[in-house]
């Protein structure tokens, strides 16, 4: 425990040694806390990469060791909900979004849950672009190609499909139709 608090400040101060044994030795726990969390649904090795980088950008404002722990733990579920929220990332504020009471209410296996419902609730054409775009990481030119549209056509058909994920989303009116 000793040595992880020396590594921590150490880190804080700036050295670039002390910051990369700190990132070794948080590495395996960020892990073991990653695959609980995320399931199978998230990329692990993503996540703890990313939640590797953003220690290591933010290491200053950690105060001590216990609160390293919370820190990390809060990245990393965060992390692990990027991709249902990356479905949103063309909303004009994400913020606005994560604020709402509905989404709020939500655990992170039933935001999972419900972004599923929400594809689902989509026409095949919507969800084939969200799926084109969001899963298999295409651009607009080649989603047109594949689909035989225009650009033009193929962003309009994924803004209506995003925007209709984000009343799916928003709204606890879905929440209520399934327990119907």
């Amino acid at each position: 425990m000793q040595v992880e608090t020396q590594l921590l400040l150490a880190a804080r101060a700036g050295d670039p040694q002390a910051m990369h044994a700190l990132l070794a030795t948080l590495r395996v726990g960020i892990q073991r806390y990653a695959t609980y969390r995320c399931g199978r649904a998230t990329s692990i090795e993503d996540v703890v990469q990313e939640a590797l980088i953003v220690i290591n950008r933010s290491i200053s404002t950690v105060e001590n060791l216990s609160a390293l722990a919370g820190w990390i733990a809060k990245v990393v579920t965060r992390l692990c909900l990027l991709p249902p929220l990356q479905l949103l990332r063309a909303t004009d504020s994400l913020l606005q979004l994560e604020r709402s009471p509905s989404f709020l209410a939500r655990s992170p296996d039933g935001l999972r849950l419900d972004v599923v419902r929400a594809l689902e609730s989509l026409s095949e054409t919507q969800r084939e672009v969200i799926l084109m775009r969001d899963f298999e990481e295409l651009t607009i030119g080649e989603m047109a190609a594949r689909l035989g549209l225009t650009r033009e056509a193929t962003k309009s058909r994924l803004h209506r499909a995003r925007t209709l994920m984000r009343e799916y989303l928003t709204t606890g009116d879905h929440a209520d139709a399934d327990a119907r």
